[in-house]
């Protein structure tokens, strides 16, 4: 389900709520800070409605019930008509994962907002195994959630977009060197799938096109995946280990609903 045309053309106040990528963790910007997708996004609906205010609330790190506890009431009282909920890897990824108890923080979510009358994005996760192969046995995991949120997101007023079959999504160059987060390229990808799936004026389905071959050698794979597991993974598990999150002292962005005009290159 999406918004009519009109009412796409119309959103006045987008909030988003989430974790580092909705953050925009892996998109910098030129004054130290972060860019993403729903920044992105928020530079393409201003450009339909100059009127939009937008806020952004996520906060790297979070988990789901994170988000509904922090984010959930300030994003409320801004009264949005556009809400991004996206929740739930942070969750995925750990050892003693609950599927169900994931699910029911989103669900609630989903619930609030658009009894609020506001419309609400989600989406489906790319499949993590095709980013990092060391990672793959949570494949199985990813498809297992992916398809809960499909369940989830027939609710009137929810707008799915559904990235676990897109190729693009697990291409490594729309990825960060972390292999968590998206780059500036991938940020992109995602602000104009939203767009699509929202039916703004000039988007188009290019985002679902694969991403020509990669020149990289086997040899040269095999040297990316050790180098990252060094660089990346080991580091990530010592921080969970010791129970250091990265969004320890962290804020909101963008708490409060701006204007937002234009996202530099």
């Amino acid at each position: 389900m999406r918004p009519d045309d009109h009412a796409a053309q119309t959103f006045t106040r987008f909030v988003a709520l989430g974790d580092s990528q909705t953050e925009g963790i892996g998109d910098p910007d030129a004054a130290g800070g972060h860019v993403g997708w729903a920044d992105r996004l928020a530079a393409l609906l201003a450009g339909v409605n100059p009127r939009l205010g937008y806020a952004n609330l996520a906060v790297r790190g979070r988990r789901a019930a994170q988000i509904r506890d922090e984010q959930l009431a300030p994003a409320l009282a801004l009264a949005p008509d556009l809400a991004a909920v996206v929740a739930g890897m942070n969750d995925l990824i750990r050892p003693r994962f609950d599927q169900e108890a994931v699910l029911a923080e989103i669900e609630a979510m989903f619930e609030a907002l658009t009894a609020a009358g506001a419309w609400v994005i989600t989406f489906t996760f790319p499949d993590i195994g095709g980013v990092a192969p060391i990672v793959r046995p949570l494949s199985a995991r990813v498809r297992a959630m992916n398809a809960r949120i499909r369940e989830l997101a027939r609710r009137p007023g929810v707008v799915l977009v559904d990235f676990e079959p897109v190729t693009a999504a697990t291409d490594r160059r729309v990825w960060a060197d972390d292999r968590l987060h998206l780059n500036p390229l991938g940020h992109d990808l995602v602000a104009r799938a939203v767009a699509e799936t929202l039916g703004l004026p000039g988007a188009d389905g290019t985002w679902r096109s694969p991403m020509p071959p990669s020149p990289r050698t086997a040899a040269e794979a095999m040297v990316a995946e050790l180098r990252w597991a060094a660089l990346h993974m080991v580091p990530w598990v010592a921080r969970r280990v010791r129970g250091i999150s990265s969004g320890n002292g962290v804020t909101a962005k963008r708490p409060l609903l701006a204007p937002m005009v234009s996202v530099a290159d």
